[in-house]
């Protein structure tokens, strides 16, 4: 039995596809018969993406021009199903934030996503399609953590906007959620939080004791962007072993 399929022929974007969580949703959206567009602003992991899986299409492109992008995306589509999954996240102490830094973060923390999923939105209404979207946030959208002043800022930012698309997208039948991980072990992931002195702290805060692999966050996007969750839209998905209930 296909476990998804409602993906056999859609058209997929996946931004910030070239790495982690993006590059395996559009592998395993590929493998799950849609049609996936990978979009990434590293021309290099995008060609080692299409090695990997031939059929996926890339996009090199930076999110942070807006104008490249309302060319190159609108290009590209129409699409049905939409993964806003790029971000950045530059760790600084409340007093020391920077403006470029701010600034960065908000264009493709939040900017980006507002931008690409007008851009996709308006060609399913123009197409007369039901889609579904889904933006990557994080556990970081609700709790504080020190030295994220403004990557917790623009996760909450996000987490808003999506529950806005949500309302106003609804109508149209385009669905839009998030999710929301705690600490993934992406290769980065690992390198990040290898030292059992750092990720004891967490860990310890995390009920089910460990951090989330790649594959239960692609299977939560996979499910929210599927007709399995066809009546669930303007929410969260955690995936955080219950972090936040802790």
């Amino acid at each position: 039995m296909d476990p998804h399929p409602s993906f056999r022929g859609r058209r997929a974007l996946v931004t910030g596809a070239g790495k982690g969580i993006g590059r395996a949703v559009a592998v395993a959206l590929s493998k799950a018969g849609a049609r996936v567009t990978a979009l990434s602003r590293t021309a290099a992991d995008l060609e080692s993406l299409v090695r990997e899986c031939p059929g996926i299409e890339p996009l090199c492109l930076d999110l942070a021009d807006w104008d490249a992008t309302e060319a190159a995306v609108g290009a590209a589509g129409p699409f049905e199903l939409l993964v806003n999954n790029a971000a950045v996240a530059v760790l600084q102490p409340f007093l020391e934030v920077t403006r470029a830094a701010l600034q960065r973060s908000l264009d493709v923390n939040f900017g980006a996503v507002l931008h690409v999923s007008q851009i996709v939105a308006r060609q399913m209404i123009a197409q007369g399609v039901p889609g579904a979207i889904v933006n990557v946030s994080s556990q970081a959208s609700q709790r504080a953590l020190r030295d994220h002043a403004v990557y917790c800022s623009t996760k909450s930012a996000l987490d808003m906007l999506s529950k806005v698309m949500a309302m106003e997208l609804g109508p149209h039948k385009i669905r839009v959620n998030t999710v929301n991980p705690t600490v993934v072990m992406t290769d980065m992931g690992r390198i990040n939080w290898s030292d059992p002195q750092k990720s004891a702290a967490m860990i310890n805060r995390i009920p089910l004791g460990k951090f989330a692999e790649v594959d239960d966050v692609v299977n939560s996007i996979l499910f929210l962007l599927s007709d399995k969750s066809a009546m669930t839209t303007g929410s969260s998905l955690m995936v955080d072993g219950g972090f936040l209930v802790s």
